[in-house]
């Protein structure tokens, strides 16, 4: 099948932090947008900001007439209540052989059900989970993470192109899911191990500015300490653009994945138990950099 270029007409259901401005780079692209959310405002902003996009009333309604569907939303549940298990899913307005794109962090066990279900009806998968942040979502250079046939994958290249600099095929449906969960296991260890270095050696008396300069010319260098440390925790502005309860979502889905396959794996079911209790204790819409405000008070709760 021909690949996907400006203006075939994409359907994209979830215009949030990473969402609106993954369809502005579409937009600008050249491609024909229709655009839903569960939000009016979120919907309503964005075509005010892209006037050529559709405003529509449902999942279904934005599916109807697209050549292909793109998810960004929470995480897997979501997806499948906007995709199939809706009163309007968007699959009644797909048309057979139409591509649907889930770039949500989603558990990758339920994509490969979701993938079995949508090819029931004729409709095949992309699990393409993306990482970089809402920084490199407003340029374009997201990393994404693809998993399905390679054959989808080439249809779908321009469209991930206008959103993303790497594109890499992980394997069939939910390895996309599979290793995006994983690298924020990854990511999200970095972080808290350079707070709690940050933290230690504060007490020490050692500068925060010079520990981040000095780990990022040394072996402990990290993209945390190297993104993160004097942006958004040393600075204490706390706003990278993604939140505790996303991390810790992320988490819990690579230690599911984890015992799915009877794996022990200590380290990472700690890593998904610190990062739920961080989220309970930061409160609704906290940076995940805010985790440093969380081993602070630890630490203290240690200390006295």
């Amino acid at each position: 099948m021909t690949a996907l270029t400006p203006p075939a007409t994409i359907a994209f259901i979830g215009l949030g932090m990473m969402g609106r401005p993954m369809a502005s780079r579409l937009a600008g692209a050249g491609f024909t947008l229709r655009v839903f959310d569960l939000s009016q405002k979120a919907v309503s902003d964005f075509v005010g900001t892209h006037p050529t996009a559709l405003a529509t009333a449902s999942a279904k309604a934005a599916a109807q007439g697209a050549d292909a569907l793109i998810t960004m939303l929470p995480d897997g549940k979501a997806v499948r209540q906007a995709v199939l298990e809706g009163r309007d899913g968007a699959a009644e307005g797909l048309s057979a052989g139409a591509l649907v794109m889930d770039m949500s962090s989603s558990n990758p066990v339920d994509t490969q059900k979701l993938a079995r279900d949508l090819a029931a009806k004729g409709l095949a998968l992309l699990d393409a989970p993306v990482s970089g942040g809402v920084k490199r979502a407003v340029d374009g250079s997201l990393s994404i993470m693809v998993g399905g046939a390679a054959a989808d994958l080439e249809r779908a290249r321009p469209v991930f192109a206008a959103m993303g600099r790497t594109i890499t095929l992980c394997g069939p449906a939910g390895a996309g899911h599979a290793l995006k969960a994983l690298n924020n296991y990854l990511s999200a260890a970095g972080v808290v191990v350079m707070c709690e270095a940050l933290i230690v050696g504060e007490a020490f008396g050692l500068d925060p500015g010079t520990m981040i300069d000095v780990f990022n010319t040394s072996t402990g260098k990290s993209n945390a300490t190297e993104v993160k440390g004097r942006q958004f925790v040393v600075s204490k502005s706390f706003a990278a653009g993604f939140t505790a309860a996303l991390m810790a979502k992320d988490l819990r889905t690579a230690g599911e994945l984890a015992s799915h396959l009877d794996l022990d794996m200590p380290n990472l079911q700690q890593a998904a138990a610190y990062w739920t209790a961080a989220d309970g204790t930061l409160g609704k819409g906290a940076d995940h950099t805010e985790i440093f405000r969380y081993a602070e008070r630890l630490a203290e709760k240690e200390g006295s």
